[in-house]
């Protein structure tokens, strides 16, 4: 039986579609919508714009060897690109005579499309991986290639540990960490070994990576073509504070690596005023002299980094935090908060002792 609509009356709301309907969809979808998705799309493709540049990109390259693996980068980034915009050109062909009936290409029986399935699918990829192979094994590995000591006007003894980089130059007495000095236009040979675990040394802007095995010595030639300061890392994992294991390598001019040469030679200097001296006792009546050497003094660790010229180094840890008075205040004071897991134990001193320490410490130039 129909109920009559008096005057009136309002008609009953049509009911809602279900949520998962395409209709909701279609209600629930405003013009922002589009724009939220194109405000995730832009930085995420800027990201992936921006992932080669910073201090260690291999396409900023600053020696021959470095060239040669941009080159290749390039090449294999052409011929990908070749591969991929032939496939991509065939799906688009295949979905267009889909479209349209009797569309000749990619017909069955068509000698035009089987030469282009050959072509893209199997010729051109086989020829791009042929002359990468052959640019590659010809002129980036030679160029690459750890060099003849005979061609080398110095060597450089980098050693990775858990988690910093000893550096030594033989026939000085030199000895560095984290941050490896050469002399700008100027062939080095880098010896690389490991004392733990393994690592792998990577300064990008100057040559490849090579990795650090234990009981074995690996050797790359290091070149720079101007001065300046290449960042460099450890490529293998070696341990818990392993992204905390960079280096810096600098570059100087003739003149001044001689200079920071023989300074770097030199013992430390003697403490000065008696707030100095009485840091140098804290220094070696506690657990640093087990662990460091300081030259010119009993302190003759050989666990944690030399400490000869410390405040000639920019940074600490490993390039973790600036080389400045307040962080190697709170370096001393609670290391494993800055680099937990590292070999450094706290030290539980006074007030007066911190503070002399600390005066002490400045003097290492």
């Amino acid at each position: 039986m129909l109920c009559p609509i008096r005057p009136g009356d309002r008609p009953a709301a049509a009911p809602s579609p279900p949520p998962d309907s395409p209709g909701a969809l279609k209600r629930t979808r405003g013009p922002g919508s589009a724009w939220r998705r194109v405000g995730w799309i832009a930085p995420a493709g800027a990201a992936l714009l921006l992932t080669g540049c910073g201090q260690q990109s291999t396409l900023d390259p600053r020696s021959e060897p470095t060239r040669e693996i941009a080159n290749l980068w390039w090449a294999m980034l052409a011929a990908s690109a070749i591969v991929f915009f032939g496939a991509a050109f065939l799906i688009f062909l295949s979905w267009l005579r889909r479209r349209k009936e009797g569309w000749p290409l990619l017909g069955k029986g068509d000698g035009l499309s089987t030469g282009l399935v050959v072509g893209f699918g199997i010729v051109i990829p086989i020829a791009c991986l042929i002359v990468l192979f052959v640019f590659a094994n010809l002129d980036v590995t030679k160029a690459t290639e750890a060099p003849a000591q005979s061609t080398t006007s110095m060597t450089v003894e980098v050693t990775g540990r858990q988690w910093f980089w000893d550096v030594r130059y033989p026939g000085t007495g030199a000895v560095t960490a984290n941050e490896i000095h050469i002399p700008v236009r100027t062939r080095v040979n880098l010896v690389a070994r490991t004392g733990d675990v393994i690592h792998s040394f990577w300064v990008p802007q100057l040559n490849r990576k090579i990795d650090m095995i234990p009981g074995r010595t690996n050797r790359i030639l290091l070149y720079a073509d101007r001065p300046g300061r290449y960042r460099g890392q450890c490529a293998e994992f070696c341990g818990f504070q392993h992204a905390h294991m960079a280096m810096y390598v600098f570059a100087d001019p003739p003149a001044r690596f001689r200079a920071w040469l023989a300074n770097a030679a030199r013992p430390s200097r003697p403490a000065l005023n008696a707030q100095q001296r009485r840091g140098q006792q804290v220094f070696l009546s506690n657990a640093c002299a087990n662990c460091h050497t300081i030259a010119g003094t009993p302190a003759r660790g050989g666990i944690g980094p030399d400490l000869t010229h410390l405040q000639t180094r920019t940074t600490l840890a490993a390039l973790t935090i600036p080389n400045r008075k307040g962080w190697l205040a709170g370096w001393v004071l609670d290391p494993q908060h800055i680099k937990p897991g590292n070999k450094m134990p706290g030290l539980n001193l006074t007030g007066p002792d911190f503070q002399a320490l600390l005066a002490y410490l400045e003097t290492l130039r």
